[in-house]
């Protein structure tokens, strides 16, 4: 018993790992600031709920670029609390990025935030572009960095399209740092034994308003692969604290997971390089239905 209690704690603490804060400020700094969140003028606090399930995640998306330098796009960048982390927390040059439907007539947005002493704000230019069908708007090689973050599960047809962009526009050398939630999440593993679903629910904001489909630590990396991109850094993470002790599959369900505890994360997080081109086609793993002579293995 005492060794299963003892490898529920190692589960549990590598998935709830802590990431590094900025600079003079601490995990509770940055989540003060994030409180009371305002986008052209929404109610303060409206997105509160938002911070607490995915704090975390802001930061160890930020701790994967920390350090880097040159031109950056942040890709769907709108609610902007990593494109802030960027603004104030780094050196690099920042395009933002978004799309919200062909109806939307695209205008800057003024974001308001708790800094220390005062309410700060900071309006918000971006280039509006559908990245699953559309050209970006930008020359072969421009960015030294690409965030690609929470916006694959959303694709609906081709996620190589967005992929194939995003390596025409990098830098050889450059790093694309993609997020996305884990589907093999621990949470995921006790619904499916305990007989429910895992798929997302219909959404009223319109088939880009769900996740279409979700991803799993080792083929999100060979997707990435194959689009031209070799790891730097992989891991997954919780982005908040969730407690499943009470679940009635739980324990055996943690016995079961001992050979895959670092995967078992709320998130997964990639840092990749680019080193070539994508490959021609596509893998026969994620895709079916596309003619003979465009099928190929990973």
């Amino acid at each position: 018993m005492e060794r299963l209690r003892s490898l529920i704690r190692n589960i549990l603490d590598v998935n709830l790992r802590q990431p590094v804060a900025p600079p003079e400020s601490s995990i509770d700094d940055v989540r003060a600031s994030m409180l009371g969140w305002s986008i052209d003028g929404s109610p303060p606090g409206q997105l509160d709920g938002y911070v607490h399930d995915s704090y975390f995640r802001f930061l160890h998306t930020w701790n994967l670029i920390r350090g880097a330098t040159g031109k950056c796009l942040e890709l769907g960048a709108n609610p902007y609390f990593i494109s802030w982390l960027l603004k104030d927390f780094t050196d690099l040059d920042l395009t933002l990025a978004n799309y919200f439907g062909p109806d939307h007539v695209p205008t800057p947005q003024t974001v308001t935030w708790n800094s220390p002493s005062e309410r700060s704000s900071w309006t918000c230019e971006y280039d509006y572009f559908n990245l699953e069908d559309a050209r970006f708007p930008y020359a072969d090689e421009t960015f030294d960095v690409v965030l690609f973050c929470e916006i694959i599960e959303h694709l609906l047809v081709d996620p190589l399209h967005a992929l194939r962009e995003i390596n025409r526009i990098t830098k050889v050398g450059g790093v694309v740092v993609t997020t996305t939630p884990n589907v093999a999440r621990l949470g995921n593993v006790l619904t499916l034994i305990e007989g429910g679903s895992i798929y997302d629910p219909y959404s009223g904001y319109g088939p880009y308003g769900r996740h279409n489909r979700e991803y799993s630590l080792h083929e999100l990396v060979l997707l990435l692969r194959f689009a031209g991109f070799e790891p730097i850094e992989t891991f997954t993470a919780d982005a908040h604290h969730e407690d499943h002790s009470h679940r009635r599959s739980f324990t055996e369900a943690m016995e079961l997971c001992r050979f895959r505890e670092a995967d078992l994360g709320q998130y997964l997080f990639t840092s990749m390089r680019k080193v070539r081109s994508p490959k021609h086609g596509y893998p026969t793993a994620l895709f079916r239905s596309f003619p003979e002579d465009q099928m190929t293995e990973w």
